[in-house]
């Protein structure tokens, strides 16, 4: 399929993007639009400054290879706020994400995004859809994230699959690290996502959540900075299964195995609770 494009000068403001999330609360179809959004954006170095904080990243001339998600997160916001978007935004789950580098990510001034949705399939819980985001420079492709988000109470015909629920052994630990009671207000400040599940209890439980808990990722960011001497500079695949969500405030423990051109990794918390499982993997070539 050609898939048509719709080319931005921007994206609109995050504040009429919210108040377009919050004004639709009912899926009203069951088919995802063709057409994606492109729009060339900017690093914003006091943003970049406040991130590398936020998530524990080095300053070595490169963009944190989760990074892009946050330029590209107000173009992803329009496309998932359209009027042509059949479900609402909010009450999404983030189940799986993957991060794929192509090229070491110096040098970088801004780069051409490109956001599209696609692969509606079934799930036993609802059905679930792929938000894909891209990013070029003036070399070609550089970066893509492929998020997969479950729509809660979809009812979709075919067969929903379920996944091999497959967790590594017993892995070394790397780091573990405290989810502070006010670590989703400070994402949310710095990146833009201002989901109510993670800003606090009150209206965590609106949605269902008994308590706030942490951005997906948050998390995902945090284990890279971590792993940073255990992946290459590029040319690598980064995915993780979001399972039980880290509740605000908690510690959790990161794992992986040795450092190489592949692994896998794990997020637990004390009770025996798993919150994300991983690996790292080289890019197939293009």
């Amino acid at each position: 399929m050609t898939r048509p494009w719709h080319d931005l000068h921007s994206p609109d403001s995050r504040t009429r993007l919210y108040l377009r999330a919050l004004a639709k609360r009912k899926i009203s179809g069951e088919r995802l639009p063709e057409a994606g959004l492109r729009c060339f954006l900017r690093v914003q170095p006091d943003n970049l400054s406040a991130y590398r904080r936020l998530c524990h990243y080095p300053d070595h001339g490169r963009l944190p290879p989760t990074y892009p998600h946050v330029m590209a997160f107000p173009l992803q916001l329009q496309l998932l706020t359209a009027p042509d978007f059949p479900f609402p935004l909010l009450g999404l789950v983030h189940l799986y994400n993957e991060t794929q580098v192509h090229r070491p990510l110096g040098g970088v001034d801004g780069l051409r995004f490109s956001v599209h949705a696609d692969n509606l399939r079934p799930h036993p819980k609802g059905g679930t859809f792929d938000l894909v985001t891209e990013a070029q420079d003036v070399l070609g492709p550089l970066w893509r994230e492929t998020s997969r988000m479950l729509v809660r109470g979809l009812h979709l015909e075919g067969h929903a699959e379920e996944e091999a629920d497959l967790e590594p052994g017993n892995l070394p630990e790397v780091t573990r690290w405290y989810a502070d009671a006010d670590i989703g207000r400070r994402y949310a400040k710095v990146c833009g996502d201002y989901n109510p599940i993670h800003l606090g209890a009150a209206s965590a439980r609106l949605f269902g959540f008994p308590m706030a808990i942490a951005h997906g990722l948050w998390t995902q960011a945090m284990a890279m900075a971590a792993l940073q001497g255990h992946l290459p500079t590029s040319g690598y695949v980064f995915e993780v299964d979001f399972r039980k969500p880290v509740r605000l405030p908690s510690e959790v423990v990161l794992s992986a195995s040795e450092a190489g051109p592949a692994g896998v990794l794990r997020l637990d918390s004390h009770g025996g609770l798993l919150h994300m499982l991983g690996q790292w993997r080289p890019l197939p070539p293009l």
